[in-house]
């Protein structure tokens, strides 16, 4: 083996590619789940990808063209339509831009297009990394680390603060609100 393909099947790829595959599992069957549900499991998974994110190797890339996607537009609709009805009035949430972004204020995101986003380029990775061709899982490793540092990351963290909210606030809400069917076994 060449350090390459050792890297490419190194604990740290490994286990975040178990990592991105669990979370992209769950989405993918959490059609008769409710939104506060998801979003618990949210709160754990997307701290654990981002761990995980951060400690992936830096490669280069190998091959010419980049790797096939496997999100289709229809694919990632479905996905956000599905966890866009289990937010509800959940989903929006404000954003704060930083001082040097070019379109620096404030706007609204939504919960499920940010789950949805990072979907995406998650299932891409994983389908690419499955595919046991190393150049392609070499390359998958390369893709999703660049774009976790350029995107998905930065959106990951937004939408855990979201979610933190939505979950604080809700355990407050519940507390000055209790109504019947409202109690949740832990």
């Amino acid at each position: 083996m060449n350090s390459e393909e050792k890297v490419i099947y190194s604990r740290q790829v490994v286990e975040f590619a178990a990592s991105a595959n669990e979370y992209c599992k769950y989405l993918e069957g959490s059609k008769d789940i409710n939104g506060i549900e998801i979003l618990k499991v949210m709160q754990r998974i997307l701290s654990f990808i981002y761990l995980r994110a951060s400690l992936l190797p830096l490669l280069e890339p190998v091959m010419e063209e980049a790797n096939e996607k496997t999100v289709t537009e229809f694919d990632w609709t479905r996905m956000h339509d599905n966890l866009l009805s289990k937010m509800g009035n959940n989903d929006p949430f404000p954003v704060v831009l930083s001082e040097g972004d070019p379109s620096d204020g404030l706007y609204t995101g939504s919960i499920a297009e940010s789950l949805t986003d990072i979907y995406q380029d998650l299932k891409d990775f994983v389908a690419s990394y499955k595919s046991g061709n190393e150049d392609v899982m070499n390359d998958a490793v390369w893709e999703v680390l660049m774009n976790f540092e350029e995107f998905w990351g930065k959106k990951l963290l937004t939408v855990l603060s979201a979610i933190h909210t939505v979950l604080y606030s809700e355990a407050e809400g519940k507390d000055d609100n209790d109504e019947p069917g409202d109690d949740e076994s832990v």
